[in-house]
């Protein structure tokens, strides 16, 4: 398999006027899996699946038609920066037309010799750190691909690390950040989150604690928290967590957390015994679920 090394867009920075589609990439809607923008990912989002294709009302004559602007686009700006590679913005333009392509690799490679330019560019850093997340995710994902089609041991071993490098790279992609900018926030569960993928279940534990006072982050954060104790066979206080996710009225949690968080309450219920308990959750859940069918049927 290629070398690890990682993936997937955030916020993108200044860039130059005329450039910020190119370089802003990624449908916002969509979680990093399912080939959106790297990001933290919000509660809302959690259990969400089959999410529709943002380029599916494209024709096939305005694909093409785009492929060549970027092919021709993109030779224009590789013979330009051969001949004047202290073009900032040239940098910053190609290595978003290769991530575009999905070549992240080229962006990486594109990026390393501007950020040895440009030592204190954050923009190029910023850019760099995207390509080498795109890099690791995109492997993640041929990897998972593999694996689902050769069924081996061996298949699940490289699919296993690939798992672990793509954690891994966010963790190191988010300290970081947070060390340049220690207000962004969102990065502490974004990197609570990679830690948890990376089973690194005490640390997520920590790092998510360090969020539940803040009401936008809370919701997530028990419930990140109840999954570290789960996995860690602490099944009991794993329950605490999820009735601050499922029954808390002081902020109250997006919906599939709570649908989650509740059925995990029943079976742990069930597990213990706890019948009177059980019944509550059971009886909890079934509202839930009445409430959102409407919504759910329309949708």
């Amino acid at each position: 398999m290629p070398e690890s090394e990682l993936n997937q867009t955030a916020s993108d920075g200044d860039q130059p006027d005329g450039q910020d589609k190119i370089v802003d990439m990624g449908n916002p809607d969509l979680s990093p899996l399912e080939g959106g923008r790297w990001r933290p990912v919000s509660p809302d989002e959690l259990l969400r699946k089959n999410v529709a294709d943002p380029d599916r009302d494209l024709s096939e004559t305005e694909g093409e038609a785009r492929a060549v602007v970027h092919l021709e686009r993109r030779q224009e700006l590789e013979h330009k920066l051969k001949a004047n590679p202290t073009d900032l913005e040239g940098f910053l333009e190609l290595a978003a037309i290769y991530r575009q392509e999905q070549r992240p690799l080229e962006a990486k490679r594109l990026l390393k010799q501007a950020s040895q330019i440009f030592p204190d560019e954050e923009s190029v850093r910023f850019q760099l750190e995207e390509a080498i997340l795109a890099r690791s995710l995109q492997q993640y994902r041929e990897v998972s691909d593999l694996a689902a089609r050769l069924k081996t041991p061996e298949a699940d071993r490289e699919l296993d690390r690939s798992r672990s490098d793509w954690a891994m790279r966010r963790i190191e992609v988010c300290q970081a950040r947070l060390e340049r900018d220690p207000s962004q926030t969102a990065l502490r569960m974004a990197m609570a989150e990679a830690q948890f993928d990376a089973e690194a279940f005490e640390e997520s534990f920590a790092d998510a604690g360090r969020l539940l006072e803040l009401d936008e982050f809370a919701p997530q954060a028990h419930f990140l928290r109840a999954k570290c104790l789960l996995a860690l066979s602490q099944d009991l206080a794993a329950m605490k967590e999820l009735r601050a996710v499922a029954l808390r009225r002081a902020v109250v949690a997006p919906e599939p957390l709570r649908l989650a968080s509740l059925k995990l309450l029943c079976n742990l219920a069930d597990k213990f015994s706890l019948d009177a308990t059980g019944q509550q959750y059971r009886a909890h859940l079934s509202r839930l679920e009445q409430a959102s069918a409407p919504s759910t049927n329309k949708a």
